[in-house]
């Protein structure tokens, strides 16, 4: 495995009622090797999961082993990667709170937190993407050669951190052009998150959308979810290898190690000259 060149760690402010939260930063090779050249952005929630893992406990998401030998192969332009950590109220930071604002979502959330025997410390989520927009954005933008336009700029996460990554693109569709969503936990939005998706998923030409998931663990429960977001996705002109991706992974679980084996797809689909290429073969 090769070395994760070393992170560029900042503490930035927070906004009132948002937890403070770690934000690493990690640049590609071609960062230094081309110093005149600016580099889009990938966002990624979970931060303290994607360079510096416990190997004994879980291997990461290997975001720069991925990144570096895809950039290397060329086929991605490599991005800036902005890590944010999460916090003890990760459900809170990452469940879109729009959706769950309804009666309707409300009720959903409710019996899904009963049946699944977890609970939610506040759901501030608006708060999350405000802070990325508002705070995080224009300290990487000004301190970083980036390539700042939203075809540039995008987000991913894995499970709740797919659902914020989408909730994202639709608040913000003017910042955030492109969301990779791993193992999106769709059961917790419920029906709600995909009525809120039918009036607020942005414009298929100017947005690209990957998601995937496995047939194993919590992802066992994901497919006839995701094969509406796919049909509701049809229906708002999205086109499948163009700006549109949706794959499944039989035998595949709800693991780092397995969103980091197929880490290549979303990047390659999201930062590649050819949307086709991301295709497993």
């Amino acid at each position: 495995m090769m070395p994760t060149p070393p992170l560029h760690k900042h503490k930035l402010p927070t906004l009132p009622g948002l937890p403070e939260r770690r934000v690493e930063v990690w640049l590609p090779q071609k960062y230094d090797e081309q110093p005149e050249a600016r580099f889009p952005v990938l966002y990624m929630h979970d931060g303290q999961n994607l360079f510096k893992p416990k190997p004994r406990v879980f291997p990461g998401w290997q975001a720069a082993e991925n990144i570096s030998a895809l950039a290397d192969a060329n086929l991605i332009t490599p991005p800036i990667v902005v890590g944010l950590w999460n916090t003890p109220n990760r459900l809170g930071d990452y469940l879109p709170a729009r959706p769950v604002g309804t009666d309707a979502g409300a009720a959903e959330l409710t019996a899904y937190l009963r049946e699944t025997n977890r609970r939610v410390k506040r759901i501030v989520s608006d708060l999350y993407l405000r802070w990325i927009v508002e705070v995080v954005k224009p300290f990487i933008d000004a301190n970083y050669r980036t390539q700042s336009g939203a075809r540039q700029t995008c987000l991913m996460g894995s499970s709740m951190g797919g659902l914020i990554s989408l909730y994202a693109v639709c608040e913000y569709p003017r910042v955030f052009g492109g969301a990779g969503c791993l193992s999106t936990h769709w059961p917790i939005g419920g029906g709600a998150f995909l009525a809120y998706l039918e009036e607020k998923l942005p414009s298929a030409g100017e947005h690209r959308l990957y998601f995937d998931y496995g047939s194993e663990g919590l992802d066992a429960e994901y497919a006839p979810w995701q094969e509406k977001m796919d049909a509701l996705a049809l229906r708002h002109g999205y086109v499948s290898g163009e700006h549109y991706m949706s794959l499944f992974f039989p035998g595949e679980s709800h693991h780092e190690r397995f969103w980091a084996g197929r880490l290549r797809f979303p990047l390659i689909f999201l930062f590649g000259a050819n949307a086709e290429s991301a295709n497993p073969s």
